[in-house]
């Protein structure tokens, strides 16, 4: 493993993390990418909310997270596509996380979406992650 950090991969190990600790909140560094990420989760029912929060020097994302019977609602995380091996799809081979259950995140040349909105908008593109 080489010395660079992979930030999509950084926040979602905070998010699992976070929620297996039973934390009501986490804070990750914002970026366009993690914003469209925590978006994305809200809209897709994983976690209860997220606010960006201005700093002078890196401004950051609070993501609440989501619990049900006290269990956090994401059961688990894959990183798909990694800064040394990226994974393209197109819409038409987007695979089905967990028949449905799950999502997968996508970086199409229309900003992040989830597959869902991917096949529904009929854009390919890098498949991050999968989230269930």
């Amino acid at each position: 493993m080489s010395g660079t950090i992979d930030p999509i991969a950084d926040m979602l190990i905070r998010v699992v993390n976070a929620q297996k600790a039973s934390h009501e909140t986490v804070y990750i560094p914002a970026s366009k990418v993690k914003e469209s990420i925590a978006k994305i989760l809200f809209e897709n029912g994983f976690i209860r909310g997220y606010k960006i929060e201005k700093d002078n020097k890196q401004n950051g994302i609070i993501v609440e997270l989501k619990y049900v019977n006290r269990e956090g609602v994401i059961k688990g995380v894959k990183r798909i596509s990694k800064p040394g091996r990226r994974v393209y799809k197109s819409y038409t081979e987007i695979p089905r996380v967990l028949n449905g259950l799950g999502i997968a995140i996508i970086s199409t040349s229309k900003g992040l979406m989830s597959d869902r909105n991917a096949k529904k908008n009929k854009v390919g593109g890098e498949v991050l992650c999968y989230v269930w």
